[in-house]
């Protein structure tokens, strides 16, 4: 990994809800595991971070509207964290996935950047969602995890599979929805991409995994979220995917 001078860090972060820290709510708006990452390198080092991920964001969305204000960041540090979003939409198209996604991290590398990927975990088995649309979202899923395998393979860089951390399966890593990360959520990404980038050779003390400085859950605020953004959320999927759930359903 290439640095601007041995204590300075320039750290770009890319993505959707999850990386723009949905889940982990703090006075004046979201925090979420990049910003806790970033803020727990900035006790050892001069961190530059710019955190361009936007709720809702596609690969497309990364492509077109984030990735060249990453590039133009010198990033020493890139996280490339998005596509469930795609895997929700009647556009879904693998072969323009794998494109775009290879094109961002392509550019990432070539400026220089470590690349921080994940591999996603079965989101419908989190949600609840029954087997005949289960099934069908985490073949979706695993898709795009085989592209992040192949992202890892040509470029390197850090990653977690977060099928494989026993943690994603338990209630208190996730926030109301059980879509974003909980606080602890966000920490425990934070906190595992931390002993990762330890292992890169950056001296610090990756965050902790306790509770602090955010607000408090509470059933008024979390029904509040579901009401103003939860329920949307789910009419505008619902519209989208209804088509493709009845026909599953049929063939079932």
């Amino acid at each position: 990994m290439q640095t601007h001078g041995s204590r300075y860090l320039r750290l770009a972060a890319l993505g959707d809800s999850t990386t723009f820290g949905i889940g982990d709510p703090v006075p004046g708006g979201w925090r979420g595991w990049a910003r806790l990452l970033a803020e727990a390198l900035g006790t050892s080092y001069d961190v530059s971070f710019c955190n361009l991920a936007v709720s809702g964001a596609t690969v497309l969305d990364v492509r077109r509207e984030q990735l060249a204000d990453a590039v133009d960041h010198a990033p020493d540090i890139a996280s490339l964290i998005v596509g469930v979003n795609d895997t929700m939409r009647s556009t879904w198209d693998p072969a323009r996935l794998r494109a775009e996604l290879m094109e961002c991290a392509e550019a990432l590398h070539d400026a220089g950047a470590l690349l921080v990927t994940a591999r996603f975990h079965d989101h419908g088995a989190v949600f609840g969602l029954p087997g005949v649309l289960r099934r069908p979202l985490w073949a979706r899923i695993e898709v795009v995890n085989a592209v992040y395998d192949e992202v890892h393979a040509t470029y390197g860089g850090i990653r977690i599979d977060l099928a494989s951390r026993p943690e994603v399966t338990t209630r208190a890593f996730w926030s109301v929805d059980r879509l974003h990360p909980s606080e602890l959520g966000h920490r425990a990404m934070a906190h595992l991409y931390g002993g990762l980038l330890q292992r890169e050779g950056l001296d610090f003390e990756p965050p902790s995994l306790l509770a602090g400085g955010g607000i408090a859950p509470s059933w008024r605020r979390d029904l509040a979220w579901l009401v103003t953004e939860g329920a949307p959320w789910m009419q505008r999927r619902a519209r989208d995917l209804g088509p493709w759930a009845v026909r599953l359903a049929l063939q079932h």
